[in-house]
């Protein structure tokens, strides 16, 4: 990426390491990629399968998807299900990123799984400047205290020069895991159809689970999936950036065997259309991605213009100045995790095909929007969801409470994502989980 072309020293071996900037840049030298990045050349990679593609999407809390999104079954075709929420000009132009495994050879990481990210050439549309917002966000993130391990862990990336991949921006991560949230409840509803689980048909003669224990185990999986998940948009939030993409296929796991329960962990990515919303970009100082796109300050940054439908947004809410805007951000964020919470909760606990994101989204904030009690009634008679509604019942119905908490229409009342993680309903994630067996 010509535009977006970072400093670099070679360090040994194919792989090259971010240096700092010249004197120039002055105060802003520390706020540059940071030593933890390299830039990759293709040899460096030793490319596995191809697992599909993933649709850069931007989601907006304020309408309801007129079309129905297709159900992902594994990372291939990654639609953001919770599209329910609208894409902006990212899916009108088409940016799709092919996405692969592979392993790096040679240098100091050789032997390192990743996933690589395969933007575009730059024709097409906006795909040079989200691939380097994606990893401008990446690196803000790991920058602080080593990151989160409830965030995907990017490695650098790469241009491709010649053949048919020539001017295509490729983000290499470390490889954690690559079954998505979407790829799992798709799983679970299935097992949930058949009184099973997900994972090894083995697993049920050892474990002895009646039918009760693997439901309550399926809950105690969804739980942990979504405590972690918040806990990586906490952390993101606690930097002053935005995901602004969140969804089941935003999110990679390590497994979706329940028999893993213990050994699950939750990692946040597609963070293309993550927002700065530091002091910095909301009174319009620079910001790292204005250094890296153009070298300069420029109000027209592409960087900026990837967050317009945010702001837009925004003041049609009435928010004008930038602390609101900054919280404004954060409740969009969390509107998505409520969505995202909600496609958990029932189409892991309910037959498969019998409700999808865009129809969870219509019922919650359009049909009983702010009536959360209406809802619950509503979905009680449909014995398709019991289950669902039993999960989001526990503990006196404390998860529907978060649920109607996240989904507020009013954004100012919905809760920030550590008072999420700090809700009785998350907090049984933390507790001991037991399971019915049969005699």
């Amino acid at each position: 990426m010509q535009q977006h072309k970072l400093l670099l020293e070679r360090v040994g071996g194919r792989c090259l390491k971010l240096i700092s900037p010249p004197a120039r840049l002055g105060r802003l030298r520390s706020r540059l990629p940071s030593a933890s990045l390299y830039e990759f050349s293709p040899s460096d990679i030793e490319l596995g399968q191809r697992l599909g593609t993933s649709r850069v999407l931007n989601l907006a809390s304020s309408r309801v998807a007129e079309q129905q999104a297709p159900l992902a079954t594994d990372i291939t075709s990654l639609e953001q299900l919770t599209s329910s929420q609208t894409a902006s000009q990212s899916q009108q132009s088409g940016v799709e990123a092919r996405i692969f495994t592979g392993k790096l050879v040679g240098g100091d990481l050789a032997g390192v799984p990743v996933l690589l990210k395969a933007y575009p050439n730059r024709a097409l549309g906006d795909a040079d400047v989200l691939a380097a917002n994606e990893l401008t966000a990446h690196d803000s993130l790991q920058s602080w205290r080593g990151g989160s391990p409830c965030i995907c862990r990017l490695l650098g990336g790469f241009m491709a020069q010649t053949g048919a991949s020539a001017g295509e921006q490729w983000l290499v991560f470390r490889d954690d895991g690559s079954r998505t949230a979407a790829a799992y409840a798709a799983k679970a509803g299935d097992a949930t159809a058949r009184n099973g689980v997900v994972g090894p048909d083995n697993f049920l003669a050892a474990a002895g689970l009646g039918n009760q224990g693997r439901i309550q185990r399926r809950q105690a999986f969804v739980l942990r999936m979504m405590f972690q998940i918040m806990q990586g948009l906490a952390f993101m939030h606690s930097r002053q950036r935005l995901h602004q993409s969140l969804g089941p296929a935003s999110v990679l796991l390590n497994t979706r065997g329940e028999v893993d329960l213990d050994e699950l962990q939750v990692r946040i990515w597609d963070l293309a259309f993550s927002v700065d919303v530091s002091d910095e970009a909301l009174f319009g100082g620079a910001t790292l991605g204005d250094i890296w796109d153009r070298g300069s300050i420029s109000a027209d940054n592409p960087m900026k213009r990837l967050a317009s439908e945010l702001w837009r947004r925004a003041k049609q809410a009435g928010v004008f100045d930038a602390r609101s805007r900054r919280n404004f951000g954060y409740a969009d964020d969390i509107f998505a995790a409520g969505l995202l919470l909600a496609f958990l909760a029932f189409v892991a606990l309910s037959p498969a095909g019998s409700i999808d994101g865009p129809t969870l989204q219509r019922l919650f904030t359009v049909t009983f929007a702010d009536d959360m009690d209406a809802a619950r009634q509503y979905c009680e008679a449909d014995d398709r969801w019991v289950k669902a509604v039993a999960f989001l019942s526990r503990g006196s119905k404390t998860g529907w409470d978060l649920l109607g908490a996240m989904l507020n229409s009013q954004w100012q009342l919905r809760p920030t994502a550590d008072s999420c993680l700090n809700h009785p309903f998350l907090r049984l994630a933390l507790g001991p989980t037991t399971y019915n067996r049969e005699a």
